[in-house]
């Protein structure tokens, strides 16, 4: 944790200490804010209050007790703005940390700027106020800081593993405070509408063109007027996470879904929740793991349900929730997002040993930087990969060389994708094994052992989806529009943007055009899902792609909570870490387009 120390610097960091209560944020006001509940009470023979500050010029934040028995409450710090502080006459303690009183405020004379957190404990309450020209005489107030919370008897957390990735080392990912302006604005505009800035947003800033479009989706989906209520939203978006057991999405979600007004009684398990939503689960559990099929009584079967009934506007806002929840997962496991410290998993309690870590971290996967990135894939030497990365141009030459000479037939390609979509079923890791849903996570969905595998290993057909028949540009793009004004163009935005992404860039060589292998990429992924484009050649597919990076593209898109650093690792050995999260984008975006246009069909043939 550390403070910005001068006016113009950014600050987005968490603060978060044991047995915290949650924490909402309020409309100021001029008067006091006091803070209630178990907590309350006196620091020093000081009132623990808060000054109500107006919306647009600070942040209030008042304490309360927290809804859900396994909420960990927190607060970013916010930078506030105080017209008119309170007199002067705070007593200051522990190393320039001020505790504010209730009749008397921080010393400070005119306009000025606070960094102010309210850290409720179990025992204690008390508020932390400092000045920016205290700040810019301390480089660091985190000893001061800690100092106060020992006093006080407060367990300190520290954070498991390293940075916001459990796979791309701390330092590789540009850390908050040396962002440019326009990672700046990204972050402040993530900031603003999540409350948080998370490790997902951290790991996406390696794109910034694509996180942008995707914030502005996610914070349209969630936060703007739609058909489904907020609570709705929060509680779509972790039944989908739940799907595929992703608790970091919902642990994120369960935080929003009580702060909204959501009832903390859904959260005992779906059987608690409205009649209405538990009807969704069988389309979300199709919809995640077989899209191809979902038909037209799936969507009756909703819309029909007399007083539990969907209606056409509320159901394309809840598909739309759906399938971008379960390519969020992907995501996160594809790039193995850490837990931020205040989240289940993200903390611990034990005192670092002399080398930084203790044998428990190790069994968990928390190892080192340096100790995480030694012969993690497989001992290969540098002279492999190097000629790994070459052995791809060549092929990607003489591809585009065989493109200029001869044509295959239709008959031709059409026998290609059904060779090439039989062999995809049987695409699987040598340690692939079934992973046990947790029950804070099961609990959020039922038939816990519906999966893809299941369709893989026992020869189901797949039928083949043509998209010349029904595809996203001409069909899904103009239903969703229709139905949920904006939200069309806005996820043709960030289709688009995902799949034209491109610097021109592979590993160590410039100015090389990689559309070729991106196509390849997403029509793969498509190919997995049944759906099958006219013009596209896929014998290209297994040129361009090898095994292990097919078992990596596969694992995270069918059963991405099956993702392992080591799959990670194996695929693309040259190949910086943000080309990596590049392919990553490209897999959520395919897979999402892909149960979208299963789940629209379904319903235009219903509505025909």
């Amino acid at each position: 944790m550390r403070l910005a120390t001068s006016a113009n610097e950014p600050y987005t960091a968490s603060l978060a200490v044991s047995e915290l209560l949650g924490f909402k944020e309020c409309g100021g006001g001029s008067g006091q804010d006091e803070v209630h509940g178990p907590g309350a009470g006196t620091v020093g023979g000081y009132r623990a209050k808060l000054p109500g500050l107006h919306r647009g010029r600070g942040l209030g934040l008042v304490a309360s007790p927290p809804s859900h028995p396994n909420s960990f409450g927190e607060r970013s710090l916010r930078r506030a703005t105080v017209e008119q502080p309170p007199g002067p006459g705070c007593p200051v303690g522990a190393s320039r940390v001020g505790l504010r009183s209730s009749g008397e405020g921080a010393a400070c004379d005119g306009n000025q700027e606070y960094y102010c957190i309210i850290t409720v404990a179990s025992k204690r309450t008390f508020e932390v106020s400092k000045t920016l020209k205290d700040a810019h005489k301390s480089p660091t107030l985190e000893p001061d800081f800690l100092a106060v919370f020992k006093e006080l008897g407060i367990r300190i957390p520290r954070p498991l593993g390293h940075g916001p990735s459990r796979f791309i080392p701390e330092k590789e990912i540009l850390q908050v405070g040396s962002e440019d302006a326009q990672m700046h604005a990204l972050f402040s505009d993530s900031f603003a509408a999540l409350g948080r800035l998370d490790n997902i947003t951290l790991v996406m800033v390696f794109h910034p063109q694509y996180l942008e479009s995707f914030l502005k989706t996610q914070h349209y989906l969630l936060q703007m007027d739609g058909p489904l209520p907020l609570h709705y939203r929060h509680y779509i978006g972790i039944m989908a996470a739940a799907r595929h057991q992703c608790s970091y999405l919902v642990n994120l979600h369960v935080n929003d879904f009580l702060h909204v007004g959501g009832d903390p009684k859904w959260l005992n398990g779906l059987e608690n929740a409205p009649r209405k939503l538990q009807n969704l689960g069988e389309l979300n559990k199709v919809l995640a793991h077989r899209p191809w099929l979902i038909t037209k009584e799936h969507i009756e079967g909703l819309l029909k349900a007399e007083e539990h009934s969907w209606s056409l506007a509320e159901l394309v806002h809840a598909v739309v929730l759906l399938t971008h929840y379960h390519s969020l997962a992907s995501f996160t496991f594809g790039c193995g997002i850490s837990p931020e410290i205040h989240c289940d998993g993200g903390h611990t309690f034990r005192p670092p040993s002399v080398s930084n870590y203790c044998i428990c971290d190790i069994t968990n996967g928390n190892h080192s930087v340096d100790e995480a990135q030694v012969n993690t894939a497989g001992n290969v030497s540098v002279s492999d990969s190097f000629f790994e990365v070459e052995a791809l141009m060549e092929k990607m030459r003489q591809l585009q060389e065989c493109r200029d000479e001869e044509e295959a037939s239709q008959e031709e390609m059409a026998s290609r994708f059904e060779i090439e979509k039989r062999e995809s079923m049987f695409v699987f890791s040598s340690d692939d094994e079934e992973v046990t849903p947790a029950r804070d996570v099961s609990r959020h969905f039922e038939d816990t052992s519906y999966g893809y595998k299941d369709f893989s290993r026992h020869g189901m057909h797949v039928p083949t989806f043509r998209v010349q028949d029904y595809c996203w540009e001409d069909h899904g793009y103009s239903l969703v529009n229709r139905l949920y004004p904006d939200v069309g163009q806005l996820i043709d935005e960030k289709f688009h943007i995902a799949y034209n992404l491109t610097y021109n860039t592979m590993a160590m060589h410039k100015d090389v055009d990689t559309s070729m292998l991106r196509r390849a990429i997403w029509n793969y992924i498509h190919c997995m899902f049944g759906i099958r484009y006219d013009d596209y050649d896929y014998g290209e597919i297994n040129q361009l792609l090898d095994r292990g990076f097919k078992v990596y593209i596969k694992t995270v898109v069918c059963t991405p909570e099956k993702v392992t650093k080591r799959m990670y690792d194996s695929f693309w050995r040259q190949f910086k870490h943000s080309e990596k999260v590049h392919v990553n984008l490209l897999l959520i975006e395919a897979r999402m387009q892909a149960e979208l246009l299963y789940a629209l069909r379904a319903i235009t043939r219903y509505m025909t």
